[in-house]
């Protein structure tokens, strides 16, 4: 009789939905994106959202010299922490209006860039999205490499396994430009002598039950920061006159299964017109 209960108790649980994990919630506070869940190690991810706009050949050049000045103002806020909308003002002219919707396990954001002006503006790519780790990953700056990675022709790399740089206006974290990304066009910082297949970065958990990773549907290059941080940052090419350019980036937040990732990566991000993810 015990035995026959416990297979009907089985059988009722079996029966009932399953429920989908708690979405993930955002924010933002001087120009600081927060995502919360509760899976989340430390419960809080913290993102400097948007960083910086540049322009072409950035690497040899005083960052200063480089950088488009821009202000975000947040223009709408879900109550529930699952949409959030903005208007960022580039060098006077270029109106960038984005927006970040959350679910399970994911952050979608859509940019849409148009040149207001009457002149070509040389805005070549940006940096929406600097996501600080250090609690993710359990490490610090000197370390968290090991946890981190990107695809190379010999597929998931962690970033101590790359060939590393030191030689760079500015020391500290290294830049991966896609492949057709000019070393001159690069962050300032010291550029790998290995080059990404994809647009995809991300690291693992401290305890292995998670990924935490990035993408966009135009990369211009892949970085490590200094910050205990990583980026995908979009390439936008420059704005012509009046012209619009949309780009696309997503944040993962997805069990620690990398081949699963990759997949959804690739139906997310198919290869574009120009041959970069």
């Amino acid at each position: 009789m015990r035995h026959r209960l416990l297979i009907l108790v089985a059988l009722l649980f079996a029966a009932l939905p399953v429920h989908a994990a708690e979405p993930l919630r955002i924010s933002w506070t001087n120009n600081v994106l927060a995502v919360t869940a509760p899976r989340l190690p430390g419960g809080r991810l913290e993102v400097w959202y948007l960083e910086a706009f540049l322009r072409s050949g950035a690497n040899g050049r005083d960052w200063g010299q480089s950088v488009l000045r821009h202000k975000t103002t947040l223009l709408e806020s879900a109550a529930d922490g699952s949409h959030l909308k903005f208007l960022t003002l580039v060098a006077t002219n270029v109106e960038v209006r984005h927006e970040i919707r959350a679910s399970a396990d994911e952050l979608d954001i859509r940019f849409v860039l148009t040149n207001r002006g009457p002149s070509r503006i040389d805005l070549q790519w940006f940096q929406p999205a600097c996501i600080r780790v250090p609690a993710f990953t359990g490490r610090a700056q000197s370390d968290f490499i090991r946890r981190t990675f990107l695809y190379t022709a010999k597929g998931l790399t962690t970033l101590d396994q790359l060939r590393r740089t030191t030689n760079a206006l500015y020391l500290g974290g290294q830049v991966f430009p896609m492949p057709g990304v000019a070393d001159a066009d690069a962050n300032p910082r010291p550029v790998s002598l290995d080059r990404p297949v994809n647009g995809l970065i991300g690291c693992f958990s401290a305890d292995d039950r998670w990924i935490l990773a990035t993408a966009s549907d135009r990369t211009h290059e892949l970085f490590e920061g200094v910050y205990v941080c990583f980026h995908s940052d979009p390439a936008v090419g420059g704005l012509d006159p009046g012209e619009t350019k949309a780009v696309r980036q997503k944040i993962y937040l997805v069990p620690n299964d990398p081949a699963a990732l990759l997949r959804r990566y690739e139906k997310d991000f198919p290869a574009g017109a120009d041959g970069r993810r």
